[in-house]
């Protein structure tokens, strides 16, 4: 991996991070030169794992289940990320 593919990736998660913080997420970068973003939803427990990705058009965040936004809109991945995870866990 190159070190400008290295820098953009981080850059993508590290916007990410900020706007999952102010929505009352819990974030973590991990794995050091090839980094993905944990992210926990503290109310209901639930997690995934982000991860920024080179696309045709950019770059994408890519989380389970099926979560897909352009990395070029950090607020709307946080929104839906936060959705996604906020639901009631299952019993």
């Amino acid at each position: 991996m190159t070190d400008t593919f290295s820098r953009q990736r981080l850059a993508h998660l590290e916007s990410l991070a900020a706007e999952l913080l102010g929505r009352g997420l819990v974030g973590r970068m991990l794995g050091g030169a090839d980094p993905v973003l944990w992210v926990r939803h503290p109310g209901s427990g639930k997690q995934t794992i982000v991860f920024a990705t080179p696309a045709q058009d950019g770059w994408l965040l890519l989380w389970s289940p099926s979560g897909q936004e352009n990395a070029g809109d950090p607020a709307h991945a946080a929104e839906l990320i936060g959705k996604s995870l906020g639901e009631d866990p299952d019993p």
